[in-house]
């Protein structure tokens, strides 16, 4: 490829759209419009300018449509926005690969200095994962701090997380990301440490000839695995709530679906839980099980998951891996996706990839189209003839919340027998899940026992067998 700079390479590459790419494309950074979120109120910029790190996006374009590059990289700049950073300049660059060494390569390493330097910006957020030496090389060229994707979404995690699992499940994924990207900065982590040297590591530090770099690794495993441990803590209690469920006979629905696609809103509409609902990426972390009823009184448990993103840190689906298994174990998925958003087909497939991953791929889905007021009606026409299986809704206007509880009910298992018994006063659990799991058509209370005639299910039935009536 020719640069500005002089470099050669081959000037004819295989494009999947085109057959070969141009070479105004190979040479060019190419400019994503409307991504600048700098502030034009002089009122404000004091203020802001004391919180918020200022960015430059860079994005390599390797595969797929020039609209679906852009799109990527104004996921990216909504990301940047969410982790509270100002979006100076995005830019994108057409590349068969990306460069194994800068990302980027060289030469449009320094056009990207340039664009830095002009800017004014103190950070460069790459949309991908980068490897220890990518970040450290561009760091040399660019003079700023560099991140990639996968530190920015671990970044507004750790904003997110409020409760003690979340924040142990964003740590254990900050310290996998972290390990193999610890490096000295001079010669502080080269040091050799041991006995007193070098702030006194002492007892612990195995002795002279480790470094600091290697203490701070093997504090780090320590911490990880202390972390693990926790979380499986988590997952036993989680399982054991599900476990009572099971046996009530209550099914599970979970809420799954991409980022900010309005799965907490649908939570308060079918159910009015009153959970927080945020126009912002990654505002749910921490799942939340609210208890809901069919159109008929059937009873059955929402769940409302974290969020799914392309690209998702396979750190954090391995630090949420317990939360999100509660996809795996319900009876439907509702999948819901940004019937607004310019490519929905994107966030479906992004979903149905981490689900694949933890194990649900199996599990029955019923796709729920959300923000249809906000939505092209030639478009959700599109996306409703690509997924078959689907239902239009508006969680903020309650539009299709009906038709949603219709189809929701008519995909739960049957599992409910009809039952009449007197049950012993000494049985009031009986009756008590009975009201709790089932659908009670007439209770009458008698000498002996209470008169129970209902629709339970079929473990609850084989317990009140021995009540029965005729």
């Amino acid at each position: 490829m020719t640069t500005a700079y002089g470099e050669r390479e081959r000037d004819h590459e295989l494009d999947a759209a085109t057959g070969e790419l141009d070479l105004e494309d190979r040479h060019a950074l190419r400019r994503v419009a409307g991504l600048s979120t700098e502030l034009t109120d002089v009122t404000e910029v004091e203020y802001r300018a004391l919180r918020l790190e200022r960015v430059v996006l860079i994005g390599v374009w390797t595969e797929g449509t020039q609209a679906n590059a852009e799109n990527s990289l104004t996921e990216l700049s909504r990301l940047a926005e969410t982790a509270g950073s100002i979006v100076l300049d995005g830019v994108i660059q057409r590349r068969s690969r990306v460069d194994t060494a800068t990302y980027v390569g060289s030469g449009k390493a320094r056009e990207l200095a340039g664009i830095v330097a002009a800017t004014g910006a103190d950070t460069v957020i790459c949309d991908g994962e980068l490897s220890p030496s990518q970040l450290r090389k561009l760091e040399s060229v660019v003079k700023v701090k560099v991140i990639d994707r996968t530190a920015l979404i671990l970044d507004i995690f750790a904003q997110h997380a409020k409760s003690r699992e979340g924040k142990s499940q964003v740590e254990l994924a900050q310290l996998q990301y972290m390990l193999p990207r610890l490096r000295g900065w001079g010669e502080s982590l080269s040091r050799q440490a041991g006995g007193r040297v070098a702030g006194g590591g002492g007892i612990g530090t195995r002795g002279p000839g480790e470094t600091k770099i290697e203490t701070d690794r093997r504090r780090i495993r320590t911490k990880i695995s202390k972390l693990r441990g926790e979380i499986n803590g988590f997952k036993t209690g989680r399982e054991t709530q599900r476990g009572l469920r099971r046996r009530n006979g209550v099914p599970s629905v979970v809420i799954a679906g991409y980022t900010n696609a309005g799965k907490s809103s649908l939570l308060n509409a079918l159910t009015g839980a009153g959970v927080l609902v945020e126009d912002a990426l990654f505002a749910t972390l921490d799942p939340s099980v609210r208890r809901a009823k069919s159109p008929s009184g059937r009873p059955f448990t929402l769940t409302d998951t974290v969020g799914f993103v392309r690209h998702l840190p396979h750190q954090l689906v391995d630090a949420f891996r317990s939360t999100l298994e509660e996809a795996a174990d319900a009876e439907l998925i509702l999948h819901v996706v940004d019937g607004s958003d310019a490519d929905p087909a994107a966030q479906l497939s992004a979903v149905r990839t981490v689900l694949n991953e933890i194990g649900a791929g199996n599990v029955p889905e019923l796709v729920v189209i959300n923000k249809i007021d906000d939505a092209d009606p030639v478009a959700l026409k599109a996306l409703q003839l690509r997924e078959r299986e689907s239902v239009l809704v508006s969680a903020r206007t309650g539009e299709g919340i009906d038709e949603l509880r219709a189809a929701i009910e008519a995909r739960l298992p049957e599992r409910d027998q009809l039952i009449r018994a007197s049950v012993p006063y000494s049985r009031g659990d009986l009756v008590a899940r009975a009201h709790a799991a089932g659908e009670v058509a007439h209770e009458e209370h008698g000498p002996d026992g209470t008169l129970l005639e209902a629709r339970v299910p079929p473990e609850l039935a084989f317990e009140l067998e021995q009540y029965a009536v005729v």
